[in-house]
């Protein structure tokens, strides 16, 4: 059994190695991934808080949900690693696609036509500033 634990690595191996940071994801936001990439795009590389200052007040339905992931990755490495919110930026920000419901329209002479519900998975790590950068 550990045999199989070993041979796939973590999630936070995966996302941010050795480094210190953490990580945050949101999963089945009913948001389809393309608005949410759109708004994942103008936020990463940011610093933390202004990121959150510019998704606080961004137009776009998609900035509630990834406002709320970049927070909760942001506390994340406040708890866990003892790092200030100040220090962090957003390292790698991704947007995968989530289940996709069908629902039915009913269309004329009895036919009917699907209607596509996307969800969407939306991924966040923050990591401290380097002094070299």
């Amino acid at each position: 059994m550990s045999k199989d634990k070993d041979s796939r690595p973590s999630r936070r191996k995966t996302l941010l190695g050795d480094r210190p940071g953490s990580f945050a994801i949101a999963r089945q936001v009913r948001i389809s991934a393309t608005k949410s990439r759109r708004v994942v795009d103008l936020v990463r590389g940011m610093d933390v808080t202004d990121a959150l200052d510019t998704l606080k007040f961004a137009p776009q339905a998609a900035s509630d949900p990834v406002y709320k992931v970049v927070a909760s990755a942001a506390a994340n490495a406040e708890q866990t690693h003892n790092l200030r919110r100040d220090d962090l930026f957003i390292s790698a920000a991704f947007v995968d696609e989530g289940v996709t419901m069908r629902r039915i329209r009913p269309r004329a002479k009895g036919s009917a036509s699907r209607i596509l519900k996307r969800s969407s998975h939306i991924t966040v790590v923050v990591e401290p500033k380097t002094k070299e950068a």
